[in-house]
């Protein structure tokens, strides 16, 4: 009898262990599915955690998620607990898939879920529905990538503009770019918008809204048929439904879009037989000068003697001529400018190279004339121009010798000067005293003797500055807010360059950061909840909307690619967020 109460007793407190264990488990809504249709994938736990990271999502595009959701219920007396974190996803490509480990933290301990199979099969019948949400917002919004040219002749430079068509049907709250073109065999440039303008226009003879979102300049490397990759982004759609609110209004319905403009095929042309000799790849319409800061001088001065080409076309992608002398003008390597600006046209501006000449004797030396041959697009003609020949006079100095007349094309360095060889005579000189003065009397002596004496107020007002700062609550708790925010920042700061550890570095801090300022838990911290006690806690209404959107941009970031400018931003936005709350709270 005894033995039987002993073993009930163990099943009782087996059993008690069972139920206290945690649970972190990963299920899908279909192990089955065609590859148009979502799939939905909740990992759920019987306990709070913090730092959840969700799996890679391989072979799958995330297009919702994650949606949190919390419940609390008391069965037979005990409180349960769950939370669950779900995600809708969009499959790659066909075949058996595989969706990852899952991790949260629990009490200090690291939980992880058990990998899923999915199959993903060829593409199933879906009854469509030309008034659903998805279909309203592709049938009116529109990338389009405007192409100056369709066939430029190599290094000739010509326009990619991207504008994004949107109806009047339907509107744009937010986007983002998923993948940018790379532009494989083009030298491009892209050029800055200062702000997006929205301007009124027509696609495919209906009236739209558009605006400009990007413009690049390219210049082809090679001939034949290149490709320009599309510029693809993710657009949040407002979309009309046929709900109305109680004031009769109808209500929207936020779709995520994903759009992408057109391939686009350029045909780049060979530049034309004949090519002069000296030609170097310019092409475009240029002028070409060689100038002398001055024509007369002595020997052992200096002139400089600048190359310099002018104009409109591909200015960084060809080389100058050589500039030539007689031997007895040392020259030296030539400095390099470059004044160029970038718009729709190409570039335009100047570079140049000036050169350092010193004459080492009397006399008159020439410097050769030089040529620049350039292609010029519009008449499809080598252009070549000529610089006028450079006459130095050198006055003073010693006279030329028997030494050869020929040019020297080689440039000199500076003479450098040894130990046992007689250095030039010093004209100005700084001549001091051997024996070192004494230290008694001198200003060094007064200066020790006087600190001292003149440290002491500064010290009390050291002192009072000190107290004063210790008794200042408000600025006290500013400024440790201030090394506070630094401190949950520094980890996304490091992770810049990697665009999945720095969107959950960076909304890790920022969670934690609210668990610091409002004393809240990770499983209070949905949206509306944060946003209810931002704006008890007196915060304004711009900064609790930063705030908010800064917390959306981290979750839809994570899963879609974005650029290093984009993290950048996020980064910069979360500082100046994080700082404006910090002068509220």
């Amino acid at each position: 009898m005894k033995l039987r109460y002993l073993i009930l007793s163990f099943l009782l407190f087996a059993s008690g262990l069972i139920q206290a264990q945690v649970r972190f488990e990963a299920k899908v809504s279909k192990e089955k599915l065609g590859i148009n249709e979502r799939l939905r994938v909740d990992f759920e736990m019987n306990e709070d955690g913090d730092n959840f990271k969700p799996p890679s999502f391989e072979g799958f595009t995330v297009v919702g998620g994650p949606n949190q959701k919390i419940s609390t219920s008391i069965l037979n007396g005990k409180m349960a607990y769950s939370k669950t974190y779900s995600f809708y996803l969009q499959p790659k490509k066909r075949g058996n898939l595989n969706i990852g480990q899952a991790e949260i933290i629990i009490d200090d301990k690291i939980y992880k879920t058990s990998p899923l199979a999915v199959n993903i099969t060829a593409a199933v019948d879906q009854p469509t529905d030309g008034n659903s949400s998805e279909m309203i917002a592709e049938d009116n919004l529109h990338l389009v990538a405007e192409v100056s040219k369709g066939s430029p002749y190599l290094n000739e430079a010509f326009t990619v503009v991207y504008k994004l068509y949107v109806s009047p049907r339907v509107s744009v709250s937010n986007w983002r770019v998923l993948d940018s073109p790379k532009y494989n065999d083009f030298w491009s440039q892209s050029i800055d918008i200062q702000q997006l303008r929205v301007e009124n226009g027509e696609y495919r003879g209906e009236p739209y809204r558009y605006v400009v979102l990007r413009k690049t300049i390219l210049y082809p490397q090679k001939t034949g048929e290149l490709n320009i990759e599309p510029l693809t982004l993710s657009i949040a759609v407002d979309v009309p439904s046929e709900r109305r609110d109680i004031f009769g209004s109808r209500i929207y319905k936020t779709v995520n879009k994903t759009v992408a403009a057109d391939n686009k095929k350029i045909k780049v042309k060979s530049l034309p037989a004949g090519k002069p000799a000296n030609f170097t790849g310019a092409v475009g319409k240029f002028n070409f000068n060689v100038t002398a800061s001055k024509n007369e001088l002595n020997a052992g001065e200096s002139l400089q003697a600048k190359v310099e080409v002018r104009g409109n076309g591909n200015l960084k992608l060809f080389d100058l001529p050589n500039l030539t002398a007689p031997s007895s003008l040392e020259m030296y390597d030539p400095e390099r400018r470059e004044n160029v600006n970038t718009n729709l046209n190409g570039m335009q501006g100047s570079i140049s190279e000036t050169y350092t000449v010193v004459p080492t004797r009397q006399g008159k030396y020439p410097i050769p004339a030089l040529s620049f041959s350039y292609f010029d697009p519009s008449s499809e003609t080598y252009k070549t121009e000529s610089s006028e020949e450079l006459l130095i006079n050198v006055d003073k100095g010693p006279l030329a010798g028997n030494e050869p007349s020929g040019l020297s094309g080689v440039n000199k360095q500076a003479v450098a000067i040894e130990g046992n060889q007689f250095r030039f005579i010093k004209l100005n000189t700084n001549l001091k005293p051997i024996n070192s003065e004494s230290f008694f009397g001198s200003i060094g002596f007064w200066g020790a003797l006087v600190l001292p004496l003149a440290a002491i107020p500064l010290f009390i007002l050291f002192g009072k500055k000190r107290e004063q700062r210790a008794n200042d609550v408000k600025g006290n708790r500013i400024r440790r807010a201030d090394k506070l925010a630094r401190k949950y920042l520094s980890e996304a700061r490091k992770s810049l360059g990697d665009q999945k550890e720095f969107y959950q570095a960076l909304e890790r801090s920022m969670h934690n950061y609210l668990k610091a300022k409002l004393n809240i838990q990770t499983g209070e911290m949905s949206k509306e909840r944060i946003s209810g006690l931002l704006r008890e806690k007196g915060v304004n209404d711009q900064t609790n909307s930063d705030f908010i959107s800064l917390l959306e941009s981290c979750e839809f970031a994570r899963y879609t690619p974005a650029s290093s400018d984009a993290m950048q931003q996020d980064y910069e936005k979360a500082v100046q967020v994080i700082s404006t709350l910090d002068k509220q709270l």
